[in-house]
């Protein structure tokens, strides 16, 4: 499993609770678009994560966003996925992006509302904010692979699934 997560605006933590925290304890790699704001909080979720994969947000204090790329691709599981907070990228530059990186599976944060949709014909993931979901519900994404089928479920912290979408392969 990939658990991809973002938007956390933390200080000292990584306020991850629930289903959530499980996710990321559980899963193979993890991704995180963006927003820790500190390197506490990134380096207590790395703590937490087999593998992490991160970019910077608008939010990064210096010293953090001195350590994390502004975009990053991730290969698993047969899919090639690309990585970004989202604040810099129109839906235009960011489909030439992901056509560029060659990639099927769009990542992207900041704007807290998590969505799955499509962009350019390639899959786009929004997992939300678990733990600062403003005036949307609190989110993560988890994807799997299940007989060749690509699954994308939205969960919240407690544990409800309320949206997925599954591409065969």
């Amino acid at each position: 499993m990939l658990t991809v997560i973002s938007d956390t605006h933390g200080t000292d933590s990584h306020r991850l609770t629930g289903q959530t925290l499980d996710a990321v304890r559980a899963a193979d790699h993890v991704v995180h678009a963006g927003d820790f704001t500190t390197e506490a909080v990134y380096d207590a979720i790395q703590a937490e994560a087999a593998g992490l994969t991160a970019v910077a947000g608008n939010n990064e204090r210096p010293a953090l966003r001195e350590r994390l790329p502004a975009e990053a691709t991730v290969e698993w599981a047969g899919h090639r996925l690309l990585v970004v907070h989202g604040h810099r990228h129109s839906d235009t530059a960011l489909a030439m992006l992901a056509r560029q990186e060659d990639a099927d599976i769009v990542v992207v944060g900041h704007s807290h509302r998590p969505e799955l949709g499509e962009l350019d014909g390639r899959l786009l993931v929004n997992p939300g904010s678990y733990a600062d979901p403003r005036r949307y519900r609190p989110a993560h994404a988890e994807l799997d692979v299940d007989e060749g089928a690509l699954r994308v479920r939205l969960r919240s912290p407690d544990g409800e699934v309320f949206e997925t979408v599954t591409r065969p392969r």
